[in-house]
């Protein structure tokens, strides 16, 4: 990126808001947040006394004082479509959180009246994590062949549905989903307000869905309540080709006709042992080869800073005109239609098969 910041402006103030402004004043050399928009003057007040952002009580009394390369739209889920309608009215370039309208008619509604503006993009980030970015680059090389399948016990619904639609490449097709709920018992001793200090068990519910995209190709989605939290449930991906997979870190592949080969993803890591580098992932390689560098160096992000990071870093570049559109309103539409017909069918045991939408390329 070149030595000008992403300057951007956050609309709301809420858990995920915070977020944004967060990284900005944690890498101020490449992201700088000018504003935030929210809905009364003691919690603009709030916002400017903690992250030293001016708060506003609008996007006109913003734009009235600066001119943000694109708005961030970090708001609950059925103000989103409002946000975003609001700043497409004033030609402003947003990026709207994950989803980005509640519901299927939702999600129609905003692409008629803004899906053919081109202004729209969506803060999905899960593909922009080094692990999984890492993963992305050996499937491109085609180094386990075709893919035809890909599992994800990770993360819930239009962000597992993101990774499985384009691991596998599967675009806008028609998707047959099968899904099921079970609760079994779990102790659920983390969640975002920390450790709760309690061992209890309780009930919590399992996901597990199938998706048939057609000519061989499927997903399996397996999410548990509070999975991302909870540090007694792993994260686990499956990747399967024609000639390999990928399971979490490890690669499997046939070399020639007899020599099957397996290979792992080599992750240097900052800060750890004797390493006084820094904190966070430098680089991860695959077979001698860099697949992924730390485009924020010295910053101390997790892999989720980076992930969002990144987004906000590509946002600016593509309202420069100097990048691809990072991840266009089509695809945010998409992953949800889909997540929603895992929650539909789970609901109904029955079948759910998605048809092509307005939004579909």
């Amino acid at each position: 990126m070149s030595s000008k910041p992403a300057r951007f402006a956050v609309v709301g103030t809420g858990w995920r808001s915070q977020f944004f402004l967060r990284l900005a004043q944690m890498a101020p050399e490449e992201l700088h947040a000018v504003g935030v928009v929210t809905r009364t003057p003691e919690r603009a007040a709030e916002v400017q006394a903690q992250w030293g952002v001016p708060g506003y009580l609008g996007l006109d009394e913003l734009l009235a004082k600066d001119s943000p390369e694109f708005v961030v739209s970090s708001v609950p889920w059925a103000v989103t479509p409002q946000v975003v309608r609001e700043a497409v009215a004033q030609r402003l370039r947003v990026l709207a959180e994950t989803p980005p309208a509640p519901d299927a008619d939702g999600l129609r509604a905003l692409w008629a009246d803004v899906g053919e503006s081109g202004l729209v993009q969506v803060a999905e980030q899960y593909l922009l994590m080094p692990g999984h970015a890492a993963r992305m680059a050996v499937l491109r090389e085609g180094v386990i062949g075709q893919v035809s399948s890909v599992q994800v016990s990770s993360t819930h619904l239009y962000h597992a549905t993101s990774m499985i639609r384009l691991m596998l490449g599967a675009g806008f097709d028609p998707v047959t989903v099968r899904a099921s709920r079970f609760e079994a018992p779990l102790a659920n001793p983390l969640s975002p307000a920390g450790w709760s200090g309690s061992g209890d068990i309780e009930p919590l519910g399992t996901t597990i869905a199938t998706l048939d995209f057609g000519d061989g190709r499927s997903g399996l989605y397996d999410f548990t309540d509070n999975q991302w939290w909870n540090p007694l449930r792993a994260r686990r991906i499956v990747v399967r080709g024609s000639r390999g997979e990928i399971v979490d870190d490890s690669v499997v592949r046939l070399l020639d006709p007899t020599t099957p080969v397996e290979s792992t993803f080599a992750r240097r890591q900052l800060g750890y042992d004797l390493n006084l580098e820094g904190v966070g992932v430098d680089t991860i390689a695959f077979e001698g080869r860099v697949l992924y560098r730390n485009p924020f160096p010295g910053a101390r992000f997790s892999d989720d800073d980076l992930a969002v990071a990144t987004i906000l870093r590509d946002t600016a570049l593509w309202a420069r005109d100097q990048a691809p559109a990072p991840y266009p309103l089509a695809d945010g539409c998409q992953d949800h239609l889909l997540g929603l017909a895992i929650e539909e069918s789970a609901r109904t045991g029955q079948a759910v098969t998605t048809g092509r939408e307005a939004w579909s390329r």
